[in-house]
């Protein structure tokens, strides 16, 4: 089942900064234009790195303990200190930025996006296209509006994407109604093994938040023990 991709619902017109961007320049940005974060880009605008309000927060947190005493210990630290710790210096976007980008494709779908950010812990992520070239952003808040689409929309979808063109079944082999997200399958179909796929794939398509099964069917083909198995069996016990 295909999925709506990051194109449809990411935000093309992006504030974005280089790498020679000044730290002051940072923060007025995010707080101009009321955002949390911000991509870092080359000559090329190719994504180099992210700029976020907790990147300036650490920066400030650890600034305030002072450089000098970061750098006498610089060689005791790990890596990861060191960087925190050469952050708590930083002038530039840079300096400041937490590098490597974590991104997106425009053509990947809705639930890569959300995996991505769950698994990275971050609340946006720059899209870029096939050439690595910034092209948008998307924000949790933007995956959410999935969830916004009428419920007509989504029963056209259910019944083309998975009863026809998936499924190849008629439009009208089951019934679909849905309100407020909730789809409700209804009808008959030939065997009791269609049911669960017939679900699933309706509970993948995109603003669906729960799936009522009420099909019945014509066939409990779940309970035939397969040809193939039953041979199996059957040669087995001879050898005994």
């Amino acid at each position: 089942m295909r999925h709506s991709d990051i194109g449809t619902v990411m935000t093309p017109d992006v504030i974005r900064i280089w790498r020679e961007t000044p730290f002051k320049e940072v923060v007025r940005l995010l707080a101009q234009h009321r955002i949390s974060g911000m991509p870092v880009v080359d000559d090329e605008e190719k994504v180099i790195g992210v700029v976020s309000e907790s990147d300036v927060i650490e920066r400030q947190a650890r600034a305030a303990d002072g450089p000098g005493g970061h750098r006498r210990r610089l060689p005791r630290l790990s890596r990861a200190a060191r960087r925190a710790a050469a952050k708590s210096r930083a002038r530039t976007a840079g300096d400041l930025m937490s590098a490597p980008a974590v991104t997106v494709g425009r053509r990947d779908s809705i639930v890569t996006a959300a995996r991505t950010m769950t698994g990275h812990h971050v609340k946006r992520l720059p899209v870029v296209d096939e050439t690595g070239r910034l092209v948008g952003i998307v924000t949790r808040h933007d995956l959410l509006r999935v969830f916004l689409r009428p419920d007509e929309e989504i029963r056209a979808e259910v019944i083309e994407e998975v009863l026809v063109r998936t499924l190849w079944l008629p439009p009208d082999a089951v019934t679909v109604s849905v309100r407020s997200g909730v789809v409700e399958l209804s009808g008959k179909v030939e065997r009791r093994s269609e049911i669960p796929i017939i679900v699933r794939l309706a509970s993948r398509v995109d603003g669906v938040v729960a799936v009522v099964d009420r099909l019945t069917c014509d066939w409990e083909d779940t309970r035939v023990v397969p040809l193939e198995q039953s041979l199996r069996t059957l040669a087995g016990e001879r050898l005994r």
